[in-house]
């Protein structure tokens, strides 16, 4: 159990958690964007047959004739059942299957023809020519997408060209958002003097299916103390991630902390040696992960970013999730006055960091218009115009 652990010490606690999601069979059109748990083998020889490239003629490339008679026309999926003799050729269509005895096909823009024979210059073309062999892509048991892989539309093409109609990944984790606070009221209701809209909800529920999670369940909870616990109970029941805004500070109406306590959850750290987003408590209860965040909506998403996102990517099977950041010039100079780790929005603009203003953790303004965070480490009291800063990209 820790308290007021630094950036450093709380990724590091992060990553040494070694989460992540069991793998499930799912069906090719659910699988977009989820990474493969195994490597995929090939169940069939692709193509299955030899094919034509092109439109135009097959032949027999040992035949020496001059001229061939055409006795045949083969289509795609036409399955011929004659072995071609010598003197003879078909027309054939572009992946339609090449008969018994015809071994090249010679495009039909290189065919001189008169009524049934055609002739053509050997030399332009060499044995084979145009014809997709069988298991020329691949052949049964070749390894076709590695584990680890992201599917993309084309792995799914893929897939679906092998006849596969799911495949092994690691799944969206399920996911409860419980937002606490008597003062925050719904989109759409007139707010009375005290209250205030609910932002944290819906920015998180945005990110959260930015990332491919579907799996998730939105709970508010009244500022009550067994209300709290009795939520907080319910949803490690029934899920991987359970995320809270607000209520984990030390004011007379912030239960989470103890509520957590009383479901089981071991703390992993409380507090953080940074701004914004000082309140932040991670925990755990077996294979489940608790993050209770600051109610301020700009701590809430500089929180998401730093700790919460690169969790679940790992649950996910990312091997990437704790990818470093980019570092990009500052546009001016930067001064802090206390030794916290800072997480400021900023825009890049002609390949420069340009800090945003409002920059205080009720403040959402910046992020209408930030490409990301960049972080000013805690020992770092200024930061002079040119120097390479770290950059976090949404």
């Amino acid at each position: 159990m820790k308290e007021f652990v630094t950036v450093i010490e709380a990724k590091k606690i992060l990553k040494s958690q070694k989460l992540k999601g069991k793998s499930a069979f799912l069906p090719l059109q659910k699988s977009l964007g989820k990474i493969t748990s195994t490597s995929v083998l090939a169940p069939m020889d692709v193509p299955s047959f030899d094919n034509s490239g092109m439109d135009g003629y097959a032949i027999a490339w040992d035949d020496k004739g001059k001229g061939r008679e055409v006795i045949e026309v083969i289509q795609a999926g036409a399955s011929p059942d004659f072995v071609l003799e010598q003197g003879k050729a078909v027309r054939i269509f572009t992946g339609a299957p090449v008969p018994q005895g015809a071994d090249t096909v010679i495009p039909q823009e290189y065919i001189t023809r008169t009524e049934n024979m055609i002739f053509f210059e050997r030399d332009e073309f060499i044995r084979g020519a145009n014809v997709r062999k069988k298991g020329a892509q691949c052949k049964v048991g070749w390894e076709v997408v590695p584990a680890g892989a992201r599917v993309s539309p084309g792995t799914i093409g893929l897939l679906a060209s092998l006849g596969m109609r799911e495949i092994e990944v690691y799944p969206s984790p399920k996911v409860t958002l419980i937002l606490t606070g008597d003062e925050i009221i719904d989109l759409g209701n007139k707010l009375n003097p005290g209250q205030i809209y609910n932002a944290n909800g819906p920015s998180l529920e945005a990110y959260l299916e930015l990332l491919g999670i579907t799996e998730l369940t939105i709970l508010k909870v009244k500022d009550e103390e067994s209300e709290v616990t009795r939520v907080i109970g319910e949803a490690l029941e029934k899920s991987d991630f359970v995320l809270l805004t607000g209520g984990i500070s030390v004011g007379d109406f912030d239960f989470v902390k103890g509520s957590l306590e009383q479901n089981g959850v071991d703390q992993l750290f409380y507090k953080i040696r940074q701004r914004p987003g000082k309140p932040l408590y991670v925990g755990r209860k077996a294979e489940k992960l608790v993050f209770a965040l600051p109610g301020n909506p700009a701590s809430v998403l500089s929180c998401f970013i730093q700790y919460v996102k690169p969790c679940l990517l790992e649950w996910m099977g990312n091997s990437d999730a704790w990818s470093s950041p980019k570092f990009l010039p500052i546009e001016k100079r930067f001064d802090k006055k206390v030794p916290l780790t800072f997480f400021l929005k900023a825009k890049i603009q002609d390949g420069k960091i340009h800090l945003l203003p409002g920059q205080e953790s009720f403040n959402l303004l910046p992020f209408g218009v930030a490409d990301g965070l960049v972080e000013i480490p805690q020992e770092i009291l200024y930061v002079e115009e040119g120097s390479l800063v770290a950059f976090y990209p949404w």
